[in-house]
């Protein structure tokens, strides 16, 4: 019988606190990043991103970032029946997040960017690097590294 990632990381026992970062301050800081105005404003949107996340990346990339991530957290990246990666673009990316938040096209773009520049400061180097190197340079600057977009 094929386990989901869930249960494989339970079996694993890596569904917990990424790091030394707690849900709470992980939170935290993509409330202020996003300008947010309140914590639940922050963990919603915050749901949504992620989950359009792991449509958008490998199985492999969703098991090792829900290892890092604090919480209950790991729960949004939940790609669901989905085998491989669907392969679209940033504007996709943010259209897939303006109708899961309610919002427009520039405000979810901001949302993707407060949580996934968020991420990227608290996962590891080596996985920032494998979740970027999955996705198409414009992708970059959503993690906060506009240097990397060509």
């Amino acid at each position: 019988m094929l386990l989901s990632w869930k249960e494989r990381l339970d079996e694993a026992g890596c569904m917990c606190e990424g790091g030394s970062m707690h849900q709470g301050e992980f939170l935290s800081q993509v409330r202020e990043r996003g300008e947010y105005a309140d914590q639940d404003e922050a963990e919603r949107v915050t749901r949504v991103v992620l989950g359009v996340l792991a449509s958008r990346i490998q199985p492999s990339s969703i098991e090792n970032l829900a290892a890092q991530l604090p919480g209950e957290l790991p729960g949004a990246l939940d790609p669901g029946d989905q085998i491989e990666a669907d392969n679209f673009g940033v504007e996709e990316f943010c259209r897939r997040v303006s109708q899961g938040v309610g919002t427009g096209a520039r405000i979810a773009e901001w949302d993707a960017a407060a949580v996934l520049s968020t991420l990227a400061g608290n996962i590891s180097g080596g996985l920032l690097n494998q979740v970027l190197s999955g996705l198409p340079s414009g992708y970059a600057s959503l993690f906060g590294h506009p240097e990397l977009t060509e």
